[in-house]
């Protein structure tokens, strides 16, 4: 059952999985904490385990905090969007064919038929974005996957709250955030390299972070200007 613990004022969620080890992870855009923690594993186990990481907490609040966040989209004329890091006004076009996006030399123009709703522009271009993403990710892959050794047999891109990708080692899946599409290509690389790796080494420890620097020495610097960069407006449920 989900319980609930608190540690130095900080109210910490508390969910048993089918898992082997604790999962600490804090949530955007308020901070929410939450734990994932084994089945059976009692809470204060759990608590001085929160305990210990009250400090790495506090630091990923306070920069959830005070990151930039984009205003909520209306897609209407004059809008400012987003593609590879680059700013464009948005354009629409009202008129009876299917519905298109194109990137022009400052702006992206949207056409949808006549009488459509703010959603349906929404569904509109942000099927957009992950074609986008996808045709940039392909080639990225095929790059790294001979220089890593390793073999990818899944791409799977959607909206995601809380990363930029992910990646399941046991079916060899990589799962990315279509918001990468507005992204710098050089942040996007990034992350394709970060989740490639994950197929040779599954989590974050000496062995990753030493073949990260090898492969990708400038990796920090991506991470930070990545996360620097506005996060797309999402209206947050828990």
């Amino acid at each position: 059952m989900p319980g609930q613990i608190e540690i130095g004022g900080i109210l910490v969620d508390v969910i048993f999985k089918d898992i082997k080890n604790l999962h600490l992870s804090v949530h955007p855009p308020s901070g929410r904490v939450r734990i994932a923690a084994p089945q059976h594993m009692d809470l204060d186990t759990i608590r001085v385990y929160a305990i210990s990481k009250l400090d790495w907490i506090r630091k990923h609040q306070r920069k959830l905090h005070h990151q930039e966040r984009e205003t909520q989209r209306e897609y209407i004329d004059r809008e400012s969007h987003y593609l590879w890091g680059q700013r464009y006004l948005l354009e629409i076009e009202e008129a009876e064919r299917v519905p298109a996006v194109v990137l022009k030399h400052s702006t992206i123009l949207l056409t949808v038929r006549p009488g459509n709703s703010p959603e349906k522009r929404q569904q509109v271009l942000s099927a957009w974005y992950r074609d986008q993403l996808r045709s940039a990710v392909l080639p990225l892959i095929a790059k790294w996957e001979p220089i890593l050794g390793v073999q990818s047999q899944q791409l799977r891109i959607r909206r995601m709250k809380t990363r930029w990708g992910s990646c399941n080692p046991r079916s060899a899946a990589i799962l990315l955030n279509s918001e990468l599409a507005k992204k710098p290509p050089e942040c996007v690389e990034y992350i394709i390299v970060h989740e490639l790796l994950h197929l040779r080494v599954p989590n974050h420890n000496a062995v990753f972070i030493s073949l990260l620097d090898h492969h990708l020495p400038q990796w920090r610097l991506l991470r930070d200007e990545l996360n620097r960069a506005p996060l797309g407006h999402v209206d947050w449920e828990y």
